[in-house]
């Protein structure tokens, strides 16, 4: 079996980059991938693989069927881009102004629909059946597209007994793989606050309620939940990202605008953090004689593993990348719509290695200047092969 996915992956390798470097150049926002979903489409029909479409617009379900067996494996990549100008001046560099592939969906895309080949090229030696899950407006928080593709039916025929996706992560060496037996990346949830007082004149505060005092006393106050409310040991964090107040230097402004976001792991923390947000923030805002209005939105899940998932997948890794090639890897509490998936069906999210050669030269996900080293796409089209192949052989021995 090896030798053959070596085979036909050799036949689709140049592909796989070179679609990459096609999506990367006609980039789309979350909830406008109109023509990145019919390159996809396109694509499946080339490959002889019956798709399905329709679940969140401009979602796309490959469907492969292998021999007679009721076990059903998903394998998941997203398909949206962000609204950021690149500054790279490579020869593929995003043609749509302000719109660029800087979290690398154009690779995850390319390497599920590799993966997509292979495994048609395989499915009479497949027991089971293999979905491919591509899906839009992963980055549009906090609804996002995997609980809406689930809504529309994207798993009412073929429901997955396991799903795995994938994330390019520049941080580790290409050729590495980051599996987590749980824990992987966090809940990302979002606040606004408007603080209202009474606004004066600079020079007569006493005539004033100043609500820019009360937002700096709530900012140090909200630290608080984490260093004295929260278990040291459990990961979190609140974070105020935006403020507006004022006009001009002489005038105490009426209101004072925060934004920021929350991350954490675990339910119960979530919960008991959200309370004491809502505590503080009242509080403080009564305590300085302005009223507090919240908005408090709850994102995507954090993307927690199945741990006999999580195994699999790495000795999936080992299995093509070596031994040494899955080292120890701290979580992450930047926010991922898989963990809807996840929080639904059982599976494993990995991070893929795509440090460039020069780590000098790289630069973090959802910058202008981002690149990836695309020697690592061959490795995550197999793994995606792999995960499949190796899932749907256990199932098949229970």
């Amino acid at each position: 079996m090896q030798r053959k996915i070596d085979t036909y992956l050799k036949q689709v390798e140049q592909e796989i980059i070179a679609n990459r470097r096609h999506l990367h150049q006609y980039p789309e926002l979350s909830n406008q991938e109109v023509k990145t979903s019919h390159y996809i489409q396109q694509k499946l029909t080339d490959y002889g693989i019956p798709l399905k479409t329709g679940f969140a617009e401009h979602g796309v379900l490959g469907i492969i069927k292998g021999k007679d067996s009721d076990n059903i494996v998903a394998l998941r990549a997203d398909i949206d881009a962000l609204p950021i100008q690149e500054l790279n001046e490579d020869d593929f560099v995003s043609k749509h102004p302000n719109v660029m592939h800087a979290c690398g969906h154009d690779a995850h895309t390319a390497m599920l629909l590799g993966a997509g080949y292979v495994l048609q090229q395989l499915k009479e030696e497949i027991n089971g059946t293999v979905l491919l899950v591509f899906q839009p407006a992963e980055e549009a928080s906090p609804k996002g597209g995997a609980q809406v593709m689930m809504e529309d039916g994207v798993f009412d025929t073929y429901k997955p007994d396991v799903i795995f996706g994938q994330h390019v992560w520049p941080y580790m060496r290409t050729g590495t793989v980051g599996v987590h037996d749980r824990e992987v990346m966090g809940a990302s949830d979002r606040f606004k606050i408007i603080l209202e007082g009474r606004g004066g004149h600079a020079s007569m505060p006493h005539q004033a309620n100043d609500a820019v005092i009360a937002a700096g006393h709530l900012i140090t106050a909200l630290q608080t939940i984490v260093s004295r409310n929260l278990d040291p040991m459990e990961s979190s964090v609140v974070t105020i990202s935006m403020l507006d107040a004022g006009s001009v230097p002489n005038i105490i402004p009426r209101e004072v605008t925060l934004q920021g976001s929350v991350r954490t792991y675990h339910s119960e923390i979530r919960e008991r953090l959200k309370e004491r947000f809502y505590q503080i923030t009242n509080q403080i805002a009564e305590a300085f004689n302005t009223k507090a209005y919240i908005e408090y939105t709850d994102g995507y899940p954090a993307t927690i593993n199945t741990p006999q998932w999580a195994k699999l997948a790495r000795s999936s890794a080992q299995k093509i990348l070596g031994e040494n090639a899955t080292p120890s890897q701290k979580p992450s509490l930047a926010g991922e719509d898989f963990g809807r998936f996840l929080h639904k069906y059982p599976g494993a999210f990995i991070w893929l290695g795509t440090q460039l050669e020069d780590k000098e030269k790289q630069t973090p996900l959802h910058d202008a200047n981002f690149k990836l080293n695309e020697r690592a796409l061959p490795q995550g089209t197999k793994l995606f092969v792999q995960f499949a192949i190796d899932a749907l052989q256990k199932l098949n021995e229970e």
